[in-house]
């Protein structure tokens, strides 16, 4: 059985907490591109497209 990979909704940074099951990986920052139609990622909350860049970046 594959394991999970869980993205949570940014924090203030921008940043998204994630996890495999229940070990937690930590802050990720990258491009939403690049990971937004992987099918082993389960995005919470609403998907890479939910939520503005940050403040400073942008998006492509």
């Amino acid at each position: 059985m594959s394991q999970m990979i869980v993205v949570h909704a940014p924090d203030s940074s921008g940043g998204r907490r994630v996890h495999v099951d229940s070990e937690i990986l930590g802050l990720a920052h990258w491009n939403e591109e690049q990971i937004a139609t992987s099918p082993m990622i389960e995005w919470r909350g609403g998907g890479p497209d939910s939520w503005p860049a940050p403040w400073g970046m942008e998006t492509p």
